[in-house]
């Protein structure tokens, strides 16, 4: 936090709350932000790889401004006293002001990295363009391409009376003139198709493209013909797309699908939040523009770099096959837990099986419920969906299972944010090849991760239950790291089985006997659990509280962690996100550490530890410690006692902790440190260790069989 927000913070009102050891949300998923952008900055990263996280952290700014920012203007357009944050003790208006503060430098940090990686990308044959930048037989073969494919489906506009400001889709990329007709001056505008390509590839040896905005540009004179243009600059509008459907009159009779279908087409005409402008602009354009948009100037950024940067991605099948500009390609690899050459339901049968991603393959799962599918002895399958890839074997094995007459109910979550229209597809899908699809509960969103297959066999029912960290998406289970655990324990299996009964009828469980359940069961446990280490603390007794989370912001759970603190209790927090608790106040959390670590895989997993020894109960879920999961999302938390699991979940645990490349540590003023190594002490890069370990009991493995 800078010294002009600790001189905002002193400001705070009479608050009912301690905010010495918390900190605003806000600013802290900037922070996130901010060192996803170091990543960026980072000369050992290979140098495309760099160029991917500055879009990455691009699309992070883009979504935190459609729903962090577009949430607190809600907020403060319809409440003149809002009640203050309780982290923080600002009110929505008050924390905007912060948010734009941190947002202007971040941007400009941002376009100067990415000038920077962009000037030593051309040095190694990858060249973004500009207009002037081609040479003669390049700028042809541009003008060809325009004649052809782009002038055909353009649809330039002035603004007057007679033609009126037309909407501006959020994320489309837009040209802005300014044009003068004899006396008369005058806006025009040039929607750039979503139809068009990004960027235009240009003949010749190396990666040299020119973006399309950049063709387009340089084409407006021609297209606004009888106008003399003065200025010209690409623009982009990002709305807020904070839709809820409970934002919406609920009717009974109403398909919850069809609703949801309504509120996504809602969202592209929600209010602005930002405008970000690249090229000349000038100043009463500017104002008129605000106007328009109804947005202030601290809403406004001129930005260098790009303001779509997702064709980033489309570039790597492009790249010139030089050593240094990727990573080293990486297959996830065969579990050690896993006979890959005999069936996978008789091993999920006789023991426990955890499954590591993106270091270990997601197959052994996929292999499950394709058994599953054709098993004879399998009665049901159900299963919960939040997201999924586009192209989903699980969606396949799923409506296989049910075209050979299994019974398959499948929760999907319409809600998931940004995913609303493939979960509907999907939906759809489902319903079509005889799954019986549900959408969970009205006011709760369905975030869980949860699997049950439920078999007939000559002993009786048996269940195969997992329950996972992350999505059932096999394009994230390469890119994220989670956990994926699978096991045949007949208690947890009742409690997914009473678990899906109250989905079917629409209400979160109240009681289960393993599985800790969100809103009701998953919280409680977890303050309980964080006390039993208090009093084991008062009573001398060893005693540590270990979580890996993605983020922190549960005011209830953070007040009991730093009263565990108080009572001496060590306590290891591995944040990768918005952490809301700041460790190392006198008095209050001296005894709490925080990591937070940002690599080439999103961190993902959720790993709860509470005790040492024999007496340490272990868990693994979909929550993470906001107010959101805890008590407004329906989540499931496992224990793990099966000793081999045990023994994983240490090993990645103490990684985490011992990491001193990727790794950050919080200090006591909101900053995060790069940790320091002792004179001697070897690099630890806790993602590349378990990169390496994996190959070598893979290779350990393949020897032996």
């Amino acid at each position: 936090m800078t010294k002009k927000h600790e001189g905002k913070k002193k400001k705070q009102r009479t608050l009912n709350y301690d905010i010495s050891y918390t900190q605003n949300r806000e600013l802290s998923w900037l922070q996130f932000n901010r060192r996803v952008l170091e990543e960026a900055e980072d000369t050992a990263v290979p140098l495309f790889e760099r160029l991917k996280f500055v879009s990455i952290f691009t699309s992070n700014l883009d979504e935190f401004f459609m729903i962090r920012v577009g949430s607190l203007t809600d907020i403060a357009s319809i409440r003149s006293e809002d009640l203050p944050d309780n982290k923080c003790g600002w009110t929505a208006a008050e924390q905007l002001e912060h948010i734009f503060d941190v947002c202007g430098p971040l941007t400009k940090r941002r376009d100067r990295v990415c000038a920077d990686i962009e000037a030593d990308l051309s040095k190694m044959g990858v060249e973004r363009l500009r207009r002037k930048d081609l040479t003669a037989e390049e700028r042809r073969f541009v003008d060809r391409w325009y004649r052809t494919y782009a002038k055909p489906v353009l649809s330039p506009q002035v603004v007057d009376q007679h033609h009126p400001f037309p909407h501006l889709p959020s994320g489309k990329l837009h040209i802005l003139v300014r044009l003068r007709f004899e006396d008369r001056s005058l806006l025009g505008l040039l929607p750039i198709p979503a139809t068009l390509p990004r960027f235009l590839r240009l003949p010749g040896d190396g990666l040299r493209f020119i973006l399309i905005e950049d063709i387009l540009i340089s084409k407006v004179s021609s297209l606004f013909s009888g106008f003399r243009v003065q200025s010209k600059a690409v623009i982009k509008v990002t709305r807020n797309a904070d839709i809820s459907p409970d934002d919406e009159a609920f009717e009974m009779d109403v398909d919850f699908r069809q609703m949801m279908k309504k509120l996504l087409k809602k969202r592209t005409r929600l209010a602005p939040v930002r405008l970000e402008y690249q090229g000349k602009l000038p100043g009463h354009v500017l104002h008129q523009l605000c106007v328009r948009l109804s947005l202030d100037l601290d809403q406004v950024y001129c930005c260098e770099a790009p303001l779509n940067m997702e064709y980033v991605y489309s570039l790597e099948g492009m790249l010139p096959p030089t050593r240094g500009l990727q990573y080293e390609p990486w297959t996830p690899q065969p579990s050690p837990m896993v006979d890959n050459n005999a069936p996978i339901l008789p091993q999920a049968a006789a023991h426990d099986i955890l499954l590591h991603y993106p270091f270990e393959s997601m197959a052994p799962f996929l292999h499950l419920l394709r058994e599953a599918a054709t098993d004879p002895q399998t009665a049901s399958i159900k299963i919960t969906i939040y997201r999924v890839a586009r192209q989903s074997k699980l969606i396949s094995y799923l409506c296989e299972a049910a075209e050979n007459g299994k019974d398959v109910t499948v929760l999907v979550e319409l809600r998931a944010r940004f995913d609303e229209q493939n979960n509907i597809d999907w939906a759809e899908r489902l319903e079509e090849s005889g799954c019986k699809v549900i959408y969970g509960i009205e006011d709760l969103k369905v975030h869980s991760k949860l699997c049950l297959i439920t078999r007939t066999t000559d002993k009786g029912v048996e269940y195969i239950t997992q329950i996972g960290t992350g999505n059932y998406n096999e394009k994230t289970a390469t890119m994220y790291t989670d956990l994926s655990f699978i096991t045949a324990d007949p208690v947890i299996g009742e409690d997914a089985t009473a678990f899906f009964t109250h989905m079917a009828l629409g209400v979160a469980p109240e009681t289960s006997a393993k599985l800790l359940i969100a809103p009701h069961i998953f919280k409680p446990a977890v303050l309980s659990l964080i006390d039993r280490e208090i009093d084991k603390a008062k009573a001398g007794k060893p005693c540590r509280i270990v979580m890996k989370i993605n983020s922190l912001t549960d005011r209830n759970i953070i007040d009991r962690l730093a009263a565990a603190s108080c009572a001496g209790v060590p306590v290891y927090l591995i944040v990768r996100g918005i952490c809301c608790l700041t460790p190392g106040i006198a008095g209050k959390t001296e005894n709490i550490r925080i990591h937070s670590i940002v690599g080439r895989f999103l961190e993902h997993s959720r790993i709860l530890s509470f005790g040492v020894d024999a007496e340490e109960q272990l868990f693994i879920g979909s929550a993470d410690l906001m107010t959101r999961n805890t008590e407004k999302r329906v989540e499931v938390a496992c224990p793990v006692t099966d000793p081999a699991c045990v023994e994983r979940l240490h090993e990645i645990l103490s990684l985490c902790l011992r990491d001193n490349v990727k790794a950050r540590i919080h200090d006591k003023h909101g900053e995060l440190l790069r940790p320091k190594r002792a004179e001697g002490e070897p690099p630890i890069d806790c993602q590349f260790a378990l990169m390496q370990r994996a190959l070598a009991v893979a290779g350990e493995n393949e020897t032996t069989s």
